[in-house]
């Protein structure tokens, strides 16, 4: 969680030096993605996680990773 928290801050600042604004002018977080129409950090890494496993998934040379997705969950 800190890794993402991280990132959306990089993000922030990142989004607030592209127009032009600083912390003293006080615009929300969520004002600043509206203006930018950048999609947050945090989906976009869930996002691309969730299609690299379904990558991974696909594999059928005897890799370990589809052995672990039919592993039976407790």
């Amino acid at each position: 969680m800190g890794l993402i928290r991280r990132l959306r801050v990089t993000q922030r600042a990142m989004e607030r030096a592209m127009l032009g604004v600083s912390l003293r002018d006080q615009i929300r977080n969520e004002e600043i993605l509206w203006r930018t129409t950048v999609t947050d950090i945090a989906q976009l890494v869930a996002k691309l996680k969730w299609h690299w496993i379904g990558h991974i998934a696909w594999r059928t040379c005897g890799r370990w990773g589809l052995k672990v997705l039919k592993y039976p969950h407790r």
